[in-house]
């Protein structure tokens, strides 16, 4: 690691990296050094709301965010090195994947960003998977275009480009309308054979809108770049927006926008054949890189792309963490009351290691997450539910440890098909997310649930946007491919706990699993009967 007068130097000389991620509860910008470690951080945070029907970030607050992160990494690479940030060597943007961002020729968004989050596209995304005979997840921007089609939403016709949140923002601040391979995956399905969208798939499309609109897909999407490739420069308008100080220069070489599936596949060394890993936040999904193509469509896989162009099987779960941190709110608040005070991060920590004495299948209790919407789960609407018996045994541990289980039941359930159905095996995977800051509990209960063994690197606390960085870094660093610099390069002293799955574990998880499916049709009524 470089020491403070040498990162001052590289400061100074330009020579720092820079890889911002718009995640959905926190923007974060990491500044790395030529030793790849973070040498500072800033942040915003922010919330989705829930808008006229959809999970949705204002307009304002996406640019003002971006702009309160940059000047947030600013005043903090002044207060830790007394110099001002006026030159990078490289700029990477990254962000929550999939989502409808539509604009007209004139750049003006059309309609409220709508997230990954949402599950309104249903029609739309059925109808696509059995016409393409590829699984087409409701997420997927094609989705929500053809749904607003299929709806005959007023704004279809001044349609002149479409984009995901990454990709937005890379526009503005270099005036080029280009997407990494991994985050384009989300957007349209990708031949791997060209690295680009799938020409055949993009005919169907048009047949199946015929005359309907003026546009034809291929049109509206942005160019398709993969890991390394330049894509293009910070111009004196991005520069400005990023820095209203002025102290920014431009002509920063910028390389190709990214999702978070992308930047944390990177994070943690998990781009080569047969690796994966598995990111937990809001969301959680696993990617599992393939060594070849699987022999059908599975509803509850998605086919995605490494950065640097390699199929990925995806499952993901809209739903993570979000219930869980309302409990241990809930916690606080109750401790609040008799005037105790504590950390929330202690709180959590201790209510972690607590769950480590609840029962193997937490002795009877359910937790369901979904505060939105959970289509791997057939779950159509938003119906977070606690479930117990007066059999079961209710205690602290076992709550806290079915809310923990809660959080990867949906995920076991898409990685036991694809485990069962195509023999996709994996040696460790690749934990990383902010559930897995207490050692041992939630490293522990998802080997136990996916019955594999899980590694947590000290790096991955860094994140997507340290995998942003990572990916503009190497643009100037290309003569190995992107998994062998990785392992030889960023990763090749990397310290990692591997916890592995414990035969009563994995039995006790595999108890839970029962129940949480006997109840499932409750859940799957009462979201409905919410809507």
């Amino acid at each position: 690691m470089m020491n403070k007068e040498q990162i001052i130097t590289e400061i100074n000389e330009g020579k720092a990296v820079l890889g911002i991620e718009l995640g959905s509860t926190r923007i974060k910008a990491v500044l790395i050094g030529s030793d790849h470690t973070p040498a500072a951080s800033g942040s915003y945070e922010w919330e989705n709301r829930y808008e006229n029907g959809y999970w949705t970030y204002g307009e304002k607050e996406i640019l003002e965010g971006l702009q309160s992160c940059y000047l947030d990494l600013k005043q903090n690479v002044k207060d830790q090195y007394g110099v001002i940030l006026r030159n990078l060597q490289a700029i990477g943007i990254s962000a929550m994947m999939h989502g409808y961002l539509a604009f007209n020729e004139n750049d003006k968004l059309l309609v409220p960003f709508r997230t990954w989050r949402n599950t309104t596209a249903a029609k739309a995304a059925s109808k696509l998977s059995d016409v393409f005979d590829y699984h087409i997840p409701e997420r997927w921007s094609c989705a929500h275009v053809y749904q607003a089609v299929l709806d005959h939403e007023e704004h279809i016709d001044k349609i002149a480009h479409i984009n995901t949140l990454a990709g937005w923002i890379h526009f503005p601040l270099s005036g080029e309308r280009v997407l990494g391979i991994g985050d384009a995956s989300g957007m349209f399905p990708i031949d791997i054979k060209t690295g680009n969208y799938d020409r055949a798939m993009l005919r169907t499309f048009g047949e199946l809108i015929g005359d309907q609109v003026g546009w034809k897909l291929e049109d509206l999407l942005p160019k398709v770049r993969k890991a390394g490739d330049s894509a293009g420069y910070l111009s004196e308008k991005g520069a400005l927006l990023l820095d209203p100080q002025s102290d920014l220069a431009s002509g920063i070489a910028m390389c190709p926008p990214e999702g978070d599936a992308g930047t944390g596949m990177t994070a943690t060394n998990s781009v080569a054949k047969k690796t994966g890993n598995v990111s937990a936040g809001t969301s959680i999904f696993s990617m599992i890189v393939l060594e070849k193509e699987l022999s059908k469509a599975y509803p509850q896989v998605d086919l995605v792309t490494t950065p640097d162009g390699s199929l990925t099987a995806m499952v993901h779960c809209n739903n993570c963490t979000s219930d869980l941190n309302a409990w241990v709110n809930l916690f606080s608040e109750a401790i609040g009351l008799t005037a105790g005070k504590i950390d929330k991060n202690e709180l959590f920590t201790a209510l972690f290691r607590q769950s480590l004495q609840g029962d193997a299948d937490c002795g009877g209790l359910i937790s369901y997450n979904f505060v939105s919407g959970e289509p791997l789960a057939e779950v159509d609407g938003a119906s977070p539910m606690f479930v117990r018996t007066s059999a079961s045994s209710f205690t602290l541990a076992n709550f806290m440890k079915a809310q923990i289980y809660g959080c990867f039941s949906v995920l076991k359930m898409g990685m036991d098909e694809l485990r069962e159905q195509e023999g996709v095996s994996i040696d460790v995977l690749h934990g990383h997310g902010g559930i897995f800051r207490t050692k041992g509990v939630a490293q522990r209960y998802l080997a136990a649930a996916l019955n594999t063994d899980i590694s947590v690197l000290e790096t991955a606390g860094e994140g997507g946007p340290w995998g942003m960085a990572l990916l503009a870094q190497y643009m100037n660093e290309k003569e190995r491919n992107l998994s062998d610099w990785l392992k030889e390069e960023v990763f090749a002293k990397a310290e990692e706990t591997i916890c592995q799955a414990d035969e009563n574990d994995v039995k006790g998880f595999e108890a839970f699993m029962k129940n949480y499916l006997r109840c499932l049709p409750a859940v799957r009524l009462a979201a409905k009967e919410t809507d």
